[in-house]
């Protein structure tokens, strides 16, 4: 099988592995003052620094969680108190689900946000503006330095959903300017169970999930330590020079070449992407028909966002583009970070005859 949906999951990368191994031999729990729990809490602050410093974050301003979901519900809850929401329309739904009611910002046939519909919603008032760093179906990048100074002009928040972002591009939160930042380690390599909240100095978080004050009371619940040393392991493997996060754009180009010989269209083109992530409409076939002909032929792609129930929907990001003809027509193949040329050429090979007998069954 080739495995083309990195940006559901990463494979485990072998230092993660060898992380959580190791700390999955140790008994303590991190806020034991034992010997034992004190081993437990070194590779716990080990962890966070390390994150931390990956991303431009202090230590302290860094909140361990259970994944990118629960980072971004978390930054919504405490940040967003009492303010208005503005969401981008092409939010993950993770976003959209803990940002009920929240203006929508618009965005271009790329997906790009309207930095002039930005301001003119920021004239109405404080906020929370939710605006992701790189968009999980088609790579699409957003503004977010931009947006960043317009809300600080207008004395908002911005909150950054980095889960796609980071490790595949340059990601810190000093130098977007952001208020918070949301991570998630399964993609980036670690394994799943375990993300971060990062935000800027002097902001203080109203727990999302009470307990026994871990987290300085920020997020009850005993960490998951074995998932998050494996997060910062991964993390750490993502790191110039470690990671050359370019040299999957060619293998990316190199599929798009082939679909689009084949008939297909290419998704958000026209605007800066994610180098491992394409979006490959075929006009007349169904995203579901595709991504089973494509398994059967032994090549692993989704169709829009993963979800925990597997159905194949609508896709909101493409609809939001004004893409509504295609919304329901389109794939993404996302490239792993241990992508080989040869994993290109089957894919090449197994697009290219699903779309000839798939367009000619649709005309």
């Amino acid at each position: 099988m080739t495995y083309l949906d990195a940006n559901a999951t990463q494979p485990l990368r072998p230092e993660a592995r060898a992380a959580v191994l190791a700390a999955l031999a140790l008994t303590g729990n991190p806020s034991s003052v034992h010997a034992a729990g004190r081993a437990a809490r070194r590779v716990l602050e080990t962890a966070r620094e390390a994150v931390a410093a990956r991303f431009g974050a202090a230590p302290a301003d860094l909140v361990f969680t259970s994944g990118g979901t629960e980072a971004n519900a978390l930054a919504i809850h405490a940040l967003g108190a009492g303010l208005r929401l503005i969401v981008g329309a092409t939010e993950h739904d993770a976003v959209r689900a803990a940002a009920p009611g929240a203006a929508v910002l618009p965005v271009d046939g790329h997906g790009v946000a309207d930095l002039d519909a930005l301001a003119r919603l920021l004239r109405e008032g404080p906020a929370l503006v939710c605006l992701m760093l790189a968009n999980n179906e088609t790579g699409t990048l957003q503004p977010v330095r931009e947006a960043a100074a317009l809300c600080r002009a207008a004395g908002a928040r911005l909150h950054v959903d980095a889960v796609q972002a980071a490790g595949r591009i340059g990601v810190d939160l000093r130098d977007l300017g952001a208020d918070s930042l949301a991570l998630s380690g399964h993609k980036l390599g670690g394994p799943q169970g375990a993300g971060a909240l990062l935000l800027a100095p002097g902001h203080t978080l109203a727990p999302l999930i009470a307990g026994g004050g871990q987290e300085r009371g920020r997020r009850g619940g005993t960490p998951a330590l074995p998932a998050i040393a494996g997060l910062a392991a991964a993390a750490a493997q993502t790191a110039p020079p470690l990671a050359p996060h370019a040299a999957l754009a060619p293998l990316r180009d190199a599929a798009e070449q082939a679909a689009l010989a084949a008939g297909a269209i290419v998704i958000g083109a026209g605007a800066p992407r994610l180098p491992n992530t394409t979006c490959l409409a075929l006009p007349g076939v169904r995203a579901d028909t595709q991504v089973i002909a494509l398994d059967l032929a032994g090549i692993q792609v989704s169709a829009g966002a993963a979800c925990s129930s597997g159905k194949v929907a609508r896709s909101h990001v493409l609809a939001a583009m004004g893409l509504d003809a295609l919304a329901g027509e389109a794939i993404r193949v996302s490239l792993p970070w241990n992508a080989a040329a040869a994993d290109i050429a089957a894919f090449a090979a197994a697009y290219q005859a699903m779309a000839a007998r798939l367009s000619r069954r649709a005309a």
